[in-house]
């Protein structure tokens, strides 16, 4: 079915082809078109209609035109020009016989270049005549044209100007001479076999006097000009022109005013030199005052990007080629620049400097934009409006063209200070200057003394602002140009009208009423330049309106988008100069003020206004080349002076001032300076502009293209960088402890103030030489390898710590885990689980043991469970204070960047004193961070992997234990109680020797310590676990719909479609979708529905889980299965062997008899006056540990019992209870009083025989609750001594007891 045209034209215009992108860059025309189409010669063909004598000089005006066209060419040439010798390689001597190739190869090289040079020569030979024969033609009495037009003196300064910076560059450029001398010894090496050469090398010779020869392109001019008398009238035309030029606001574009104020100096030297005895002296027509007021405004001129003119200089070297203008210059007495006071070069300073007015730059940028908004604003409101008043609606325009004109002002002035300042600090180096890179080189190039030691950073923030105004406002006004050029050309239509139509004719019937020469004039240009409506004759209009009494009633006539021609601009401007100065140009005065015309004020006001805005005409209508003009900062990065002068090939981007800008933009903390951070860039952009289209080089577009590649890599590097910084710092300040916050003293430095990065990040199209770079890609780029750089960081960094730090770990990679959260928001990035699975190496399929769980392992395997103490009081391992612990060799702390921690030093400071809480122990905290950074991917291998570790013990253990029980006694009697408790304790040493004399007994308790250890480090590992699935399950049973019963067990309850809530739900809205006809794609909801049904059956498999605890019980006593027969050796009556029995209870009751012998650590401290025993105590050397590991193995062997009843510490613990001996506590006061009657040995003994039977029965009683085992069978003893089999001993589980107390 077709679309009819309007709806699809309607349905078109609700398309938007904006994106949010914002503008923080210049609008890149360079390199792109557009520009050159507005660099079309002026045509004057129009000229000749007018008849006033103007064909002529509209002839010589385009020659000189051409022939500044052609000479800015050639100072493009020579000022790109490098030197070709350099490149030319130099034969060894085993290659002498081959110097005559190598001479010819050489002369054919430089010939080309040589070529361009005698090119030069003949340009500004034609030049001169040039110039010199229009002065002429204009100082000759039968001249047609009463002194030079301002177009014509416009021409004649434009192309001396060119001449000036030719003989200037030739001068500064020393690789041109040098080269034409290697050019000139390869002509004379090669041209002995040439026949007739001698005019070639008169051409040379001739060639070799005017590139030696200083200004000689001003000393031919001069004898060009004054080879005919009364050329100083013409000279002092100029002279006046520029004077009244530089005071007024008759020039719009800076470039204009430097070049008046470059060619006045060699004016007034031409002029003073031209003088003849007995003549009025030049400075009687000419006021002193006047020339020193502006040679002293402006004492440095920009001429090159980087070369400047002073005025001084100019006049001080061209005086001694002029003998009879040196008296006469002598009397300016302008200090040259490196003359001036230090007075005198701060008050320059304070001027030169944008710095120093930026104030009124910011308020003017400001003013300006609101004033260009509210004008836009208003036009399209006019443009809308279908009968909108012509009066408004002329106002309106009027107002825009008025902003129009002040925008093209402030943007030239604004431009203009960053050129004469940058001419400014090329005439002043620093005079501290250090190198960027001592140890690449310590030399320090003049170029740096200019630029990169030359600018403060204040310089810099003002230079960035003053970049981003300009090309703010150059965007600004481009983007208007299509719907406000009909309002200009309406405007200029207008302005001339109205001053033809009513003005003149006010001035006809007034002033100029019997003045019949003057009249002529103004009635030419009404001629010229009126717009009469319909078909009425402007002569007719005229006699009407002179028939009538008083001043009429003001012309009324349509205004049309018409803009005067430049032929019409031309004859106005002529027009109004003849009348105002009469056509003499012995004037002394100026065009307006110094004549001797009898024109009244007023009129000559008017005169003067329209004048004034006539030059402005010519800029506004080439609107775009005029923008793109007053906005082209390229001069900002060509250096080719001082590449010459320190004889390097190209300079560092540290010493290119865009780069410098940028990175000063990227190191500031003024987060207002982050919008112009690309604006810089737009100074290579002008800058490769400039060189393929002005200057013609490619070779200066690939160096200008190699360094914006390096520089934009660094910038995203740079941006990337600080963005991460300032998120990472967000994340860390946003993961400090509230406590933590609550009792800090300056809490401001652990706050993050916002940056407008979020403006960055929304950039797609960065125009850079022509290319379009989406910026935020590249910026996601980065960010990907930032983050996976932090992950491998914050890896290396806690495999260089031991286990502890883990909790360190976790809160770092929680806040990057936050970091990328915060910047998901505004950038594109992969996945931070991608990013954490990549650097963990979980990612593969057959990848089951990760980075993290891998170094977990080894460090629990290496030094956790070797050297960490169990206290099962707080539940924590602390390291072992003993000495000889087992060494651990792990990598170097590596070494970052603050911002891979927490982003700045005083968060890093803070979160470092936070991880140092649990930095001395290892406890629930650590475990929880394992669970959470390991997963459900790598603990099950940790998992099995710590039980392989717990079997290796075991078997460790086996050759130990068999030769304990082949070393015991056949029978180890228990001494009654009648021997008391000293006498136990020296029976039991007695019999108990084999224990301490085992030679691996120590390394048996080590074992012992590390399986108790694991097995506690597995209990804590469950509860943590249990933790996070209660939290898990708590999230998921309302979905599944699981409720506990009666009972207490957990049971489904489902819908009413036998579904539970997660399936119903999906089920339901999938069938009321696809039960909608206009449901484009029902089989998408099938598909969510089917996969609810998937999810709903792995979640309820996976709802309730084992305990790692019980498994590792369960796995222990598998293991201890393989040596039961060996280790657990019930006796063949079913009674019980006090004596002679050899089981592993009995091996693990005669080490714990001897670990309990030695003072307590708490009773070392009780006890100040006695000395210490030597060597370290057995708690402070095995912890809770050996206890742990002991009384397991004893459980799971089904000793538990036999141990409680035959234990040796026990026994003497029971022999010491039926004494009623005194606490530990009672002891030391009775021991305080003199008042005890046992040793202290004794009581430490006893003591610690207290705290093992409560560490033991807490173990017991935990092993029982979490491993209960069956009812075992066993013989009992009546009280009369009858002896009863098989009976049934239950074994009932309890519930945790308290913890044993110290």
């Amino acid at each position: 079915m077709a679309v009819p045209v309007e709806e699809a034209v309607a349905a078109l215009a609700t398309f938007s082809l904006e994106d949010d992108q914002p503008d923080i860059q210049g609008l890149a025309v360079t390199l792109i078109g557009g520009r050159s189409t507005t660099e079309s010669a002026i045509d004057y063909e129009d000229v000749p209609a007018y008849q006033l004598s103007l064909a002529e000089d509209t002839i010589a005006i385009t020659q000189l035109d051409t022939l500044v066209t052609e000479g800015r060419d050639l100072v493009a040439v020579l000022y790109s020009y490098r030197s070709c010798v350099k490149a030319l390689p130099q034969l060894p001597d085993s290659m002498k016989q081959s110097q005559g190739d190598l001479y010819l190869e050489t002369y054919q090289v430089l010939d080309v270049e040589i070529g361009r040079l005698r090119g030069m020569q003949r340009w500004q030979a034609a030049a001169s005549t040039k110039l010199a024969s229009d002065m002429h033609k204009f100082s000759r009495s039968d001249k047609k044209v009463k002194g030079p037009t301002v177009t014509h003196m416009w021409g004649m300064l434009r192309l001396l100007d060119v001449l000036l910076q030719l003989d200037h560059l030739k001068n500064a450029k020393a690789s041109i001479p040098n080269d034409f001398s290697w050019y000139k010894r390869t002509f004379t090496q090669i041209s002995t076999q040439w026949p007739d050469t001698d005019g070639m090398r008169e051409e040379l010779d001739d060639l070799q006097i005017f590139l030696s020869t200083r200004w000689t392109i001003l000393l031919n001019l001069q004898q060009e000009v004054f080879r005919v008398n009364g050329v100083e009238d013409v000279l002092q035309v100029l002279i006046l022109f520029c004077l009244e030029s530089l005071e007024s606001d008759r020039v719009l574009l800076y470039s204009e005013r430097h070049c008046l104020l470059r060619v006045l100096p060699v004016l007034v030297v031409l002029a003073t030199s031209g003088e003849k005895e007995g003549s009025e002296t030049f400075f009687k027509r000419i006021k002193l005052p006047r020339l020193i007021r502006v040679f002293r405004g402006d004492p440095v001129i920009p001429a090159f990007p980087d070369l400047h003119l002073a005025p001084a200089s100019i006049l001080k070297e061209l005086a001694p080629y002029f003998t009879k203008a040196s008296a006469q210059v002598r009397q300016i007495g302008v200090p040259l620049p490196h003359e001036l006071s230090p007075r005198e070069a701060s008050e320059y300073q304070r001027e030169y400097l944008i710095v120093n007015h930026m104030t009124t730059i910011r308020s003017q940028h400001d003013e300006y934009s609101i004033r260009f908004a509210a004008a836009l604003n208003q036009l399209q409101l006019v443009k809308m409006a279908k009968d909108a008043d012509s009066t408004e609606s002329t106002h309106v325009k009027e107002d825009m063209y008025l902003v129009i004109v002040e925008g093209f002002q402030l943007l030239s002035e604004w431009t203009g200070r960053i050129w004469e300042q940058s001419a400014w600090k090329f005439s002043r180096p620093a005079k501290d200057a250090t190198p960027f890179d001592p140890e690449r080189s310590t030399e320090v190039t003049d170029y740096e003394k200019v630029v990169r030691c030359n600018y403060t950073p204040l310089e810099r923030k003002a230079l960035v602002e003053l970049i981003s105004y300009i090309k703010g406002v150059g965007t600004m006004m481009e983007r208007v140009d299509t719907l406000v050029a009909d309002s200009i050309w309406e405007v200029l239509h207008a302005q001339v009208q109205e001053f033809v139509q009513n003005k003149l004719a006010i001035m006809l019937r007034t002033t100029f009423k019997k003045k019949k020469d003057l009249s002529r004039i103004l009635n030419d240009m009404r001629i010229i330049a009126a717009d009469w409506m319909g078909n009425t004759s402007h002569l007719a209009g005229q006699a009407s309106r002179l028939r009538e009494e008083g001043v009429g009633v003001p012309v009324t006539f349509r205004t049309r988008p018409a803009a005067p021609t430049a032929g019409q601009l031309h004859c106005l401007q002529y027009l109004i100069h003849e009348l105002v100065s009469g056509g003499s140009p012995k004037q002394s005065g100026g065009f307006f003020t110094g004549n001797d015309v009898d024109i009244p004020a007023g009129d000559m006001r008017q005169l003067e206004n329209f004048f004034n805005r006539l030059a402005f005409f010519p800029h506004i209508l080439d609107y775009r080349a005029t923008l793109a003009n007053l906005t082209d900062l390229g001069f900002l990065w060509f250096r080719e002076f001082y590449l010459e002068t320190s004889r390097v090939i190209q300079f560092p981007i540290e010493c290119s001032l865009p780069w410098m800008l940028v990175e000063y933009v990227l190191e500031s903390k003024e987060g207002g300076l982050l919008e112009s951070i690309l604006m810089p860039f737009d100074v290579y952009n002008d800058a490769a502009d400039h060189s393929l289209r002005a200057l013609k080089q490619r070779f200066l577009y690939d160096e200008i293209e190699a360094e914006v590649d390096l520089c934009f890599d660094q910038l995203v590097f740079k941006l990337s960088e600080n963005m991460f910084g300032y998120y990472k710092s967000r994340a860390a300040s946003e993961m400090l402890d509230l406590s933590f916050l609550a009792v800090v003293d300056n809490r401001e430095k652990y706050m993050v103030f916002p940056k407008r990065y979020d403006l960055l990040f929304r950039i797609r199209r960065v125009k850079l030489l022509g290319r379009s770079i989406d910026l935020a890609f590249l910026i996601g780029q980065r960010m990907n390898k930032i983050f996976r750089e932090n992950l491998d960081f914050l890896f290396e960094r806690f495999e260089a710590h031991d286990l502890c730090s883990i909790v360190d770990l976790q809160r770092l990679v929680d806040i990057l885990r936050l970091t990328h959260e915060l910047l998901s928001e505004h950038v594109r990035m992969d996945p931070f689980p991608l990013m954490m699975g990549e650097m963990t190496e979980t990612i593969s399929l057959v990848s089951f043991s990760g980075r993290v769980a891998t170094q977990v392992y080894t460090e629990l395997q290496n030094d956790f469970f070797p050297n960490f103490l169990l206290c099962t009081t707080t539940q924590r391992f602390v390291r072992s204070n003993v000495k000889n612990q087992r060494p651990v060799r792990r990598p170097p702390n590596p070494q970052a960047d603050p911002i891979f921690l927490c982003g700045t030093s005083d968060l890093n400071v803070a979160h470092f004193q936070m991880a140092e809480l649990h930095n001395k122990f290892f406890g629930l905290p650590h475990m929880f961070a394992l669970v959470k950074l390991l997963g459900s991917r790598s603990l099950p291998w940790l998992v099995r992997a710590l039980l392989d570790n717990l079997s290796q013990k075991v078997s460790n253990m086996e050759p130990g234990i068999e030769e304990l029980r082949n070393s015991m006694p056949k029978a180890i009697a228990i001494p009654s109680h009648d021997w008391g408790v000293e006498g136990c304790l020296r029976n039991f040493s007695e019999q108990l020797q084999w224990a301490s004399a085992y030679d691996g007994f120590n390394e048996m308790l080590q074992n012992l310590k590390e399986i108790g250890s694991l097995i506690f480090w597995m209990s804590l590992l469950d509860t943590a676990m249990r933790q996070v699935e209660t939290v898990h399950f708590m999230q998921v049973v309302p979905w599944l719909g699981v409720v506990p019963n009666k009972e207490g067990q957990l049971q489904q309850l489902l819908a009413d479609d036998n579904f539970s809530p997660l399936v119903s739900i999906f089920k339901q809205a999938t069938d009321e979708v696809v039960s909608n006809p206009t449901c484009a794609n029902p089989n998408a909801f099938v598909s969510m529905a089917k996969q609810a049904q998937v999810a709903d059956i792995l979640y309820m498999n996976n709802l309730q889980t084992g305990s790692i605890l019980d498994y590792t019980l369960a796995y222990l006593g598998a293991v201890l299965a393989r040596v039961r027969e060996k280790w657990d050796q019930p006796s063949k009556t079913g009674l019980i062997e006090i004596t002679t029995s050899r089981e592993y209870y009995r091996i693990y009751s005669g080490f714990q008899f001897h670990n309990l012998q030695g003072l307590s650590p708490g009773l070392q401290a009780s006890l100040p006056a006695q000395s210490p025993t030597e060597g370290d105590s057995f708690q402070e050397r095995y912890g809770d540990g050996v206890a742990w590991g002991g009384c397991t193995i004893v459980y799971l062997l089904g000793q538990e019992t036999r141990f409680e009843l035959l234990d040796f510490s026990y026994h003497v613990l029971a022999v010491a209870e039926s004494d009623t001996l005194p606490t530990s506590l009672a002891y030391i006061e009775m021991m305080a009083k003199g008042t005890t009657s046992y040793s202290i040995e004794v009581t430490a003994f006893l003591e610690n025989a207290r705290r093992a039977r409560r560490l033991n029965s807490h173990v017991f009683s935990l092993l029982r609750a979490r491993a209960p085992q069956e009812d075992k069978l066993a013989s009992m003893i009546k009280p009369n001594g009858t002896l009863v089999h098989r009976i049934k001993h239950p074994v009932t589980p309890s519930v945790y007891i308290t913890l044993p107390q110290v």
